[in-house]
């Protein structure tokens, strides 16, 4: 059955050299949709923003040239045009909007002018050359004193105070599932499905703006994200679902019409109500399998016999797109008729999973055991001499 838990966090102890670098380490969970961050010891990160950087050119360069263009924070509404994702998919793919985004996290997080140690979350699809380049923006760029790099999956899974399980992220550009057992990931066993939340706001872009969608216009892009937000759910049957609205007579329903922006009324159709179903039928929008569901039961099968009771029992369900109402019962109820193991399925939902990452990171920060995982500049400068 579904079950709430909370983040543990640890107990504050005494200020020792580690304890008070644990205090002062900044935390910076960078997805593909959001960037969270915040100060180790806070049950949630204090800056949560788009991962958006605007390019303008300046006067003394008004062409497409990179040269002295400015770099500014999330969209700007006097030219919408320019915006770009730095980081599309789970893979980096504008450094330099990705540096820009880290120091005026930095900047907020100073304390005497000085910069402090830093996590840095990394997704499981990263590059050998990308861990690579983040340590040179960091140590070179940012002149932070101390870097731990921690995989993302590994910080969720942290977050539930649990150390064996299946952690299902599903995010704004990945959803993904991975076992662990006794808090290593088990190898040849993960999952990455390239449908996610940015795949759920281009269905309904399309599907309420149709030939005149644009996906620059800020007006079509917040009427989106408040359709997600205040309208979608899950249903727990799709064909239930859709019958019972198409049965209601059009305009009785309030909670089925949306206000624009602009002031005027719509109402919604049954399938722009349910597009979350998308995570459980792709098929039925178009989209790669499998589902959320059937990658779960997919990757316990590929653990060893022994060990799928016991994952089948702890599914954590964390990321942004696991908030929809009905999404944990519904994960639930497509679990238990897989029947993956005899064990009776368990999905954990924490009532801040889609800080889970970020929550995780906070947990390790302050965990001695981590304390070797550490790189410092100078451990940074000798490696680069060797």
């Amino acid at each position: 059955m579904p079950r709430d838990n909370q983040s543990i966090l640890p107990a504050r102890v005494p200020p020792t050299s580690a304890s008070a670098m644990a205090a002062r380490t900044v935390i910076i969970d960078h997805g593909s949709g959001f960037l969270k961050a915040g100060t180790a010891g806070w049950n949630e990160p204090q800056m949560v923003f788009p991962n958006i950087v605007n390019y303008l050119p300046c006067k003394e360069n008004p062409g497409p040239s990179y040269a002295r263009r400015r770099v500014s924070l999330g969209i700007d509404i006097c030219h919408p045009d320019t915006f770009s994702y730095p980081i599309e998919r789970g893979r980096i793919l504008n450094w330099e909007g990705v540096q820009y985004l880290w120091s005026f996290v930095l900047e907020n997080h100073k304390r005497e002018h000085e910069v402090p140690p830093v996590i840095i979350t990394e997704t499981p699809l990263k590059e050998p050359a990308d861990r690579k380049k983040m340590l040179e923006i960091l140590f070179e760029l940012l002149h932070v004193p101390s870097v731990l790099l921690a995989d993302q999956l590994q910080m969720s899974l942290y977050a539930s105070g649990l150390l064996t399980g299946v952690v299902v992220d599903s995010g704004y550009g990945l959803t993904r599932v991975q076992p662990f057992h006794q808090g290593r990931p088990l190898p040849a066993s993960g999952k990455t499905l390239e449908f996610a939340g940015q795949d759920l706001s281009a269905y309904l872009l399309k599907s309420l703006f149709k030939e005149d969608c644009d996906r620059r216009s800020l007006f079509q892009l917040e009427t989106v994200a408040i359709t997600q937000m205040n309208k979608c759910y899950v249903p727990q049957n799709l064909g239930e679902a859709l019958d019972f609205r198409e049965r209601q007579k059009s305009g009785l329903d309030e909670s089925n019409t949306y206000q624009l922006p602009d002031g005027s009324r719509v109402e919604l159709t049954p399938m722009q109500r349910v597009a979350p179903e998308m995570f459980f039928s792709p098929q039925v929008f178009e989209q790669p399998g499998p589902s959320i569901p059937r990658a779960i039961v997919e990757s316990v099968e590929s653990c060893e016999i022994s060990l799928r009771p016991l994952l089948v029992s702890h599914v954590m369900a964390c990321g942004g797109n696991t908030l929809y109402p009905g999404f944990t019962n519904r994960l639930f109820g497509e679990l238990m008729g897989d029947r993956v193991s005899s064990t009776k399925a368990t999905v954990w939902a924490g009532s801040n999973r889609n800080f889970s990452v970020w929550l995780g990171a906070s947990v390790v920060a302050h965990l001695s055991t981590y304390q070797s995982e550490w790189m410092s500049r100078e451990e940074y400068g000798e490696h680069r001499r060797m």
